[in-house]
């Protein structure tokens, strides 16, 4: 008999069609983590699934199997924020392409889900995207267990001092000698200090930030491309134009 699932807290990740009128539905879920759905009917005209399914939207889900591609039977959309201006809208598609490419299947992740959330919610309520893509890169990372300190060089065993430089190696995180796998040099070790107290507004703070995680998401990533980037760049120029 088929294993079945009721009332899952989800997010859907991305939808695409499936056979003639169905949908494929890939969430990631507070208990289940990362899977496929298959949505039959969903994609047809009259289906109110095909509304409901949207990324952002807190969801309520039911699905029944035993496979990797389980049959969704109900969803409920519960009352919860959703980004709406462009900039936010592309910031969320790459948190959840990050996600969909990088997360391994059906491993949960209670403290990347709660992260989620948040990060959900403050990019509809914030137009400063950019500590909110970086505190959740940083869950991300810690869920896959490529966390780091901004403070701790990792190679010396040692604090990072304010008047010295650092290198940046995504399988150890801040290291003082550069080596073959460091992959960002010359950090500033009082830049990492401000990082460590979760300084992400100041200019130098957000440049290494970023140069950072970059780097990280890319060494996770393997080699996959990221779609959402080209649109996140996009929605920038447009907000900047606007």
């Amino acid at each position: 008999m088929a294993a079945a699932v009721q009332q899952e807290p989800a997010y859907v990740l991305h939808r695409r069609p499936w056979r003639e009128t169905s949908l494929q539905v890939d969430v990631f879920s507070l208990n289940a983590g990362r899977l496929s759905l298959i949505a039959r009917g969903a994609n047809s005209a009259r289906s109110p699934l095909k509304a409901q399914l949207q990324p952002f939207h807190p969801l309520l889900l039911d699905w029944t199997g035993r496979s990797d591609l389980k049959t969704l039977t109900q969803a409920e959309i519960r009352n919860g924020p959703v980004p709406r201006g462009t900039t936010a809208l592309y910031s969320g598609l790459y948190i959840n392409e990050l996600l969909q490419r990088v997360l391994p299947a059906a491993d949960p992740h209670p403290s990347l889900f709660a992260a989620y959330i948040d990060v959900i919610a403050e990019l509809a309520d914030t137009a400063d995207v950019e500590p909110v893509l970086r505190r959740f890169e940083r869950s991300f990372a810690d869920a896959l267990g490529y966390g780091f300190a901004w403070d701790r060089a990792m190679d010396l065993a040692a604090d990072v001092e304010a008047g010295q430089t650092y290198c940046y190696d995504p399988q150890q995180g801040v290291v003082r000698t550069a080596s073959d796998d460091v992959r960002i040099t010359n950090l500033s070790g009082a830049v990492l200090l401000a990082l460590a107290e979760g300084d992400y507004l100041s200019p130098e703070c957000r440049r290494a930030a970023k140069r950072v995680m970059r780097v990280l998401v890319d060494y996770l990533l393997q080699g996959k491309p990221l779609h959402s980037r080209n649109l996140f760049s996009h929605g920038r120029r447009e907000s900047n134009e606007s």
